[in-house]
C-alpha cells in the first residue's frame, strides 16, 4: 500500500519535526537524522515517538541509499 503524496508533504517527525523518508517496501516513515524507523499499519504512520525504534547502521545504509537513488532519478526527471 501507497501513501497520498500530499500526506508525505506534510508529514514530519514528531520528535525533530522534519522530513521523513518513505520506504514502501518496509512499510515505514524514516528520520535520517536520529536514525528511527516510524511504521505504517494498515495504511496509517503511527508517529508516536514511544512507538518509533531505533534501526541499525545496516538498515540506516539502505534507507539513505535507497533515498539517494529516489533523488537522483527525480532530478534527472526535472532536468
Amino acid at each position: 500500500m501507497s501513501l497520498d503524496p500530499e500526506l508525505l508533504e506534510i508529514l514530519a517527525c514528531p520528535e525533530d519535526k522534519e522530513n521523513l523518508i518513505y520506504v514502501a517496501e518496509d512499510e515505514v516513515l524514516y528520520n535520517p537524522r536520529l536514525q528511527k524507523a516510524y511504521d505504517i499499519r494498515n495504511g496509517i504512520p503511527v508517529l508516536l515517538v514511544s512507538e518509533s525504534r531505533k534501526v541499525t547502521n545496516e538498515t540506516h545504509e539502505r534507507y539513505t541509499n535507497l533515498w539517494s537513488k529516489i533523488q537522483l532519478v527525480l532530478c534527472a526527471l526535472k532536468c
